[in-house]
């Protein structure tokens, strides 16, 4: 129940956000915007405000903005042609499909910064605690455990993880002395660091070195933040998802990352129910994250989707002219077929995910 209450909180948030970004700039360009709907499907509730019908939908997996003259083929009177988005010059609908997708990034941003503003900014936590132990591994057969903390490694005192990375990665394979500490009280340990691959955040081989088989602990303190520092990090942390999640698109396609490892709506409800359990902190950079992956998906040129249009009228733009209708419709058909088959495939991933963890 803890996680449908998050997934629809967090979908609903993100989506409102996507809407919201279409409607605002629909209204600053003069087009009449008939309906805002969360979900689509059958009408749950709704209520009318001036040109506007307010709506929630009974599917929540998105939602739309519908506005008067959406389409070329649209019966739009002469006197409601100054109110159509089709009569609109193609620079406007242009920033009207965009404002979808751009509001996501922005809200990213403002999510972050609301995190980093209030709580400060995440900090690795000091010192050489031990976070992990990889099964198998010379620590392990050292006798080394999650907790403990290097206190010097051949001697030499180690300050924090720098040192203790450096230290194994020069040791050439050599065995290294390790003192630790273990509920306050020191052991001395001798480890034999072997060659290893480092994998970056995708999976793929970026380097190799000696290694224990040790990691850092993920524990995090954090600093407090001045506002524009705050707001610099907000900036940079939803950049770097934006890196991210382009670049996770990249490796899917290269086959780097396993396609299996996509998830759909089952996947992002337990992920909220868990994010909402480990505290608002956690929960925000989940909302960051998936409002990130929403804006950046959105703007991929396939038809049906906010870049989709994009491309449409950035050649219309070109042409002088837009596609022939034939055309666009065959396009939004592809387009369809396209996100049918994903979420077709995605359901299925979650379900087998749920059943093999079972």
């Amino acid at each position: 129940m803890n996680s449908v209450i998050s997934f629809i909180i967090v979908l609903g948030l993100l989506i409102f956000v996507h809407e919201f970004g279409h409607f605002l700039f629909a209204k600053l360009f003069g087009v009449r915007v008939l309906k805002f709907s969360l979900g689509f499907g059958p009408k749950v509730y709704g209520r009318k405000y001036g040109d506007t019908e307010y709506l929630l939908s009974a599917f929540p997996l998105g939602g739309y903005v519908k506005m008067t003259g959406e389409n070329k083929d649209d019966e739009v009177s002469f006197t409601e042609q100054p109110y159509s988005f089709a009569h609109k010059p193609v620079w406007k609908r242009f920033f009207i499909v965009l404002a979808g997708p751009a509001f996501n990034l922005f809200f990213a941003v403002a999510v972050f910064f609301t995190i980093f503003a209030i709580a400060g900014l995440p900090v690795p936590k000091a010192g050489t605690e031990i976070g992990a132990i990889t099964e198998n591994s010379p620590a392990q057969a050292a006798g080394i455990k999650a907790g403990d903390i290097i206190i010097s490694i051949n001697g030499e005192k180690t300050e924090g993880w720098e040192d203790v990375s450096r230290l194994i990665r020069e040791s050439n394979g050599k065995p290294v002395a390790l003192v630790i500490s273990r509920e306050g009280k020191e052991i001395t340990t001798t480890g034999q660091p072997e060659r290893q691959d480092v994998k970056n955040i995708f999976g793929e081989v970026v380097d190799e070195r000696f290694m224990l088989g040790i990691s850092r602990s993920s524990e995090v303190t954090y600093e407090k933040a001045s506002i524009p520092e705050a707001f610099v990090a907000g900036v940079n942390q939803t950049w770097t998802f934006i890196y991210l999640t382009i670049m996770g698109v990249v490796k899917i396609i290269e086959r780097v990352v396993p396609a299996s490892e996509l998830g759909g709506p089952i996947l992002i409800a337990q992920m909220a129910g868990q994010q909402m359990e480990a505290g608002w902190i956690n929960l925000a950079y989940f909302i960051g994250l998936l409002s990130v992956n929403l804006g950046i998906l959105n703007l991929f040129p396939i038809p049906v989707l906010d870049g989709g249009h994009l491309v449409l009228y950035t050649l219309e733009a070109i042409r002088r002219k837009p596609l022939e209708q034939r055309t666009q419709e065959k396009l939004q058909q592809v387009g369809i077929l396209l996100l049918g088959s994903l979420m077709i495939f995605v359901f299925y991933n979650d379900i087998v995910r749920i059943f093999t963890k079972g």
